[in-house]
């Protein structure tokens, strides 16, 4: 039967202060790595955002050329339903022709704003989302400096 020898209080400190400064730079490997992803992570919402925003334009966009398009039909309907009542195209035929268009304008301003609203929150999601990635990342920074210095006074006490 052997016996092993005995180790300090010294040698147990050191091997203590070895375990934990490993431990520490592991942590800070980590936190700096969680923080590279959470950014990455937040710029890609941020791209999604921004590629709906555009998303939007377009839409509204379509949207306006199909209300153009229905507008033409109603304008031409009701002019047909003006001319086929036997009444000339003027006077009250003129001001539901004109009342119509004016509508329309109105209508078709109103999408137009919408969508614009729509677009600049999608802009906004995208430069929050920006803004919270690099706060994770500042985040993940300071505590892998935290890491490294809980690692930095392990070895101190361990060996100093």
């Amino acid at each position: 039967m052997s016996f092993l020898p005995a180790i300090t209080a010294g040698q147990a400190a050191a091997a203590a202060a070895g375990v934990s400064t490993v431990t520490s730079v592991a942590a800070a490997r980590q936190a700096k790595t969680l923080g590279k992803f959470n950014q990455a992570v937040q710029n890609r919402n941020a791209q999604v955002a921004e590629q709906e925003g555009l998303l939007i334009a377009q839409q509204n966009e379509f949207d306006l050329a199909q209300f153009d398009k229905k507008f033409a039909r109603l304008q031409g309907e009701t002019k047909t339903q003006i001319l086929n009542s036997g009444v000339e195209l003027s006077g009250s035929g003129l001001r539901i022709l004109r009342a119509n268009a004016e509508q329309a304008e109105v209508e078709k301003d109103i999408m137009d704003y919408n969508s614009k609203i729509n677009q600049a929150k999608k802009f906004e999601e995208a430069n929050f989302a920006r803004i919270q990635g690099n706060v994770a990342r500042q985040q993940a920074r300071a505590a892998e400096i935290g890491y490294y210095a809980q690692a930095g006074t392990s070895l101190l006490k361990g060996f100093g």
